[in-house]
């Protein structure tokens, strides 16, 4: 048993986290850390939740889950140092902003709203708190940190609230083919940034795709990772049947075993 073991689960690992970051007798790892070094941690770690979610892995998800509540621990623990705030006050905040959020839940309005109406009403409400922290502009607290892809969609739904969207998913494909035409002259003509510059256009406008589908592109470029990864691995595997390895192959042989693999349901 450790010295903390007869607190409450959360007291324990905030007490963990103290001792961790004590100057004298802490982690030195621990100690020098700051809020930029820990942060691309948190976006690992929330990333590895998800994946665990899309993999089904539920044995894991637990351990998945801890490291990412650590991180919390670990950015309150930083802030409490610095006389920002502490671990209660950030349990506080996001209590107060569930209540707030969900008045049909916790207030007087009626629940019988579809989960469609519900977001719209979060928004509302999201919205409201924007103006209240004066934020002028309609992108402005869209966060930098996101992944690019993440961030694309959500600038794009934000915008699309205030009218600024196709209003049909056909002039999409139609911006999309467009994108590529450019992106194709581009190659040919244009210095490597403007080559990057049409990359990232067609991107966006993938994104935009995506959310005119209503389909997460973030989770649908991560399944075609992982399908990505499978069939290769059914190349490898197949290659090594034969006494070879890829750099042994050519591309004619691996594209065969790509095409088995997508028979075999890969």
């Amino acid at each position: 048993m450790d010295e903390f073991s007869r607190l409450p689960p959360l007291e324990r690992l905030r007490a963990i986290m103290a001792r961790l970051r004590d100057p004298i007798t802490g982690c030195p790892w621990d100690v020098e850390q700051d809020f930029a070094s820990i942060a691309p941690y948190t976006i690992e770690e929330a990333y590895e939740v998800a994946d665990a979610i899309d993999r089904k892995a539920w044995d894991e998800l637990k351990g998945e889950l801890g490291d990412l509540l650590f991180q919390s621990v670990f950015h309150a623990q930083m802030a409490k140092e610095a006389g920002l705030f502490d671990l209660d006050d950030v349990a506080s905040a996001i209590a107060d902003k569930m209540i707030a959020r969900h008045p049909h839940v916790f207030g007087t309005e009626s629940n019988a709203k579809s989960a469609a109406q519900q977001v719209v009403d979060w928004e509302s409400v999201k919205a409201a708190e924007r103006a209240a922290k004066a934020k002028g502009g309609v992108l402005d607290d869209v966060a930098l940190g996101l992944p690019s892809l993440m961030r694309a969609e959500k600038l794009q739904k934000r915008a699309a609230r205030v009218g600024f969207d196709w209003p049909d998913i056909g002039m999409v494909i139609d911006k999309i083919a467009e994108e590529a035409r450019e992106l194709s002259e581009a190659r040919d003509s244009l210095p490597q940034d403007r080559i990057e510059d049409e990359m990232g256009d067609l991107l966006f406008v993938m994104a935009n795709l995506a959310r005119h589908l209503k389909v997460d592109p973030e989770a649908a470029l991560r399944r075609a990772n992982a399908k990505f990864t499978r069939r290769f691995a059914f190349i490898e595997a197949g290659l090594a049947k034969r006494g070879k390895r890829p750099d042994d192959s050519d591309l004619a042989e691996m594209d065969a075993l790509w095409d088995d693999a997508k028979r075999a349901g890969l």
